[in-house]
C-alpha cells in the first residue's frame, strides 16, 4: 500500500499523523533534505510547507510533491 509522506515544521505537520501519514518534522533545509533522501519507495506523495519545498529545491525524480499553501 502507498504512503504519504508530510515534511516540514513540526508545528505545521504533526497534526497528519492522526490521519495515518509518515509525518518527518524537518525545523531547517538539512533536516528536509534528509528526510527526502529517507524516504522509502512505499512513499507516493509527499506533501511539503513552503519552507520544506523551498529547502529542497527540484530534487529531480521521486514521489509526487505537493506544497501546502503559505
Amino acid at each position: 500500500m502507498a504512503t504519504i509522506a508530510i515534511i516540514g515544521e513540526a508545528v505545521r505537520v504533526a497534526g497528519y499523523g492522526l490521519a495515518g501519514a509518515l509525518v518527518l518534522p524537518a525545523e531547517n533545509a538539512g533536516e528536509v533534505r534528509t528526510a527526502w533522501r529517507g524516504l522509502g519507495p512505499e512513499v507516493a506523495v509527499v506533501i511539503l510547507t513552503p519552507a520544506a519545498a523551498a529547502s529542497l529545491g527540484d530534487p529531480g525524480g521521486g514521489p509526487l510533491r505537493v506544497v501546502m499553501p503559505a
